[in-house]
């Protein structure tokens, strides 16, 4: 709709601040709120330019966050199909994505908060340094990967398990020297823990990594199997959890547990799988669903990974118990059929599975996203905030699957519908032809 003044009539506005579901309309211009009334006055019901589109009978959210992808831009446009307006990118490479940062408020791709390629310790969990993964052998080296990434345009930086402590040390003196903050997956870690990274003063924590660590010294992903069965992981110790909790809490770190990633993995061929258009669109996409199928055909792999699917469930919700800042992320599409959009919904479901309520496990891909992000002009339905917004068919607070039944998304102040948004998914030969412009770019200035 190309007018810039969007009016939305009689809508279910869902206030996730107070948790409040009040009849309102909803003036757009130029992409932002810029009021939300009782009543249209007759100026705005006699202009023509003005688009008004009446939604008796819906339920609108604020445009959801996913705080943990790594996005592509042959599945971008579903993310955005599900109702996740912005993404947070755990790794990657700017400027292979630099189109869809650098994208309109308004496009049919999320807004994108971007790390650069992850800085891991050798041998490199990812294997030889690429585009996306570099391994620091030294605190130096780190250092200086951060003042690369740093004039490259990372809004933060993203470390691996695999580097000593003094390495990763390092990353985070130098990224404060230029206010960027630092996330960390600890899940391979042998040498730092949750608490570790937290006192070095990492302040985002991806799948809730290194806490396992920390209550059990002996513990690793390379552990040997008495270890692993030492371990009670379906009914996990609490007091332990909640231990390391405060500290992290201390320590005001944010925890994004991707519970989604754990759960398919613990599911393995039972895995999560609805039945909706995105999933049919998605499965056009033969090289993610490929990937997907490969890695469920080495069970041994994934099973490590969904064995402790309870455990992170149960410290995202003690986490949350004690006060502590948990986001809504996914890992898409790392693992197996973590759908780029539906994941996240996926996610909430996993959040009051996990015994938070449906307004908390919403409030987790918005308003406490976006606070998380520094963003006040994100995740809320306020007058001045950018109009992202998803229109439902169903109340979510009354069963949060109803977030999965999506009307039509307004990104930036513009409407689609699914169609529309499927319509913007590049086709293979585009995707390939970006990608192999983009390698020989890298190798270029490699050889410089």
């Amino acid at each position: 709709m190309g007018n810039n003044i969007l009016v939305l009539k009689n809508a279910n506005v869902i206030d996730v601040e107070n948790g409040s579901i009040e009849r309102e309309n909803i003036t757009i211009e130029n992409g932002i709120i810029i009021k939300i009334h009782s009543e249209i006055n007759e100026e705005i019901k006699g202009n023509s330019d003005v688009t008004v589109l009446d939604l008796q009978g819906k339920w609108i959210i604020p445009g959801l966050i996913d705080m943990h992808v790594h996005i592509k831009e042959a599945f971008a446009p579903l993310l955005t199909a599900s109702g996740v307006t912005t993404v947070r990118n755990t790794g990657g490479n700017v400027n292979e994505l630099k189109d869809l940062i650098q994208a309109s408020m308004e496009a049919p791709t999320p807004r994108v908060i971007s790390a650069d390629r992850i800085i891991d310790g050798p041998p490199g969990l990812w294997g030889e340094p690429s585009p996306w993964n570099m391994n620091a052998d030294n605190p130096q080296a780190a250092r200086k990967e951060v003042r690369r990434q740093v004039e490259a345009g990372a809004d933060f930086i993203k470390v691996y398990g695999w580097l000593p402590k003094e390495t990763m040390m390092a990353v985070v003196e130098e990224a404060n020297t230029y206010n960027k903050e630092v996330s960390c997956d600890l899940i391979y870690s042998n040498d730092v823990t949750a608490i570790d990274a937290a006192i070095m003063g990492i302040k985002w924590n991806e799948h809730a990594s290194g806490i396992v660590q920390d209550m059990y010294s002996e513990w690793a992903m390379q552990a040997d199997d008495a270890v692993w069965d030492s371990i009670d992981w379906e009914q996990p110790d609490k007091e332990k959890i909640e231990a390391v909790c405060k500290v992290l809490i201390e320590n005001k770190v944010i925890i994004c547990p991707t519970m989604v990633l754990l759960d398919q993995a613990k599911l393995l061929e039972n895995y999560w799988y609805p039945k909706n258009e995105i999933i049919t669109k998605l499965e056009e996409n033969e090289g993610l669903v490929n990937q997907w199928k490969y890695f469920l055909s080495q069970p041994a792999s994934l099973e490590k990974i969904g064995r402790q699917a309870t455990m992170n469930k149960t410290i995202a919700k003690a986490y949350y118990d004690l006060g502590g800042q948990v986001v809504a992320g996914t890992d898409t599409p790392a693992g197996i059929f973590t759908i780029p959009g539906m994941a996240l919904h996926r996610e909430l479901e996993l959040f009051v599975q996990a015994g938070i309520t449906e307004i908390d496990a919403l409030r987790a891909a918005t308003i406490n996203a976006a606070k998380a992000l520094k963003r006040p002009d994100l995740g809320v339905i306020i007058e001045g905030a950018i109009a992202d917004i998803v229109i439902l068919n169903d109340n979510p607070l009354e069963n949060i699957k109803h977030t999965q039944v999506i009307n039509m998304v307004i990104k930036g102040g513009r409407v689609y519908t699914q169609k529309e948004l499927f319509e913007e998914i590049p086709d293979v030969e585009t995707v390939m032809k970006n990608l192999e412009t983009f390698i020989t770019a890298c190798e270029l200035t490699a050889s410089k």
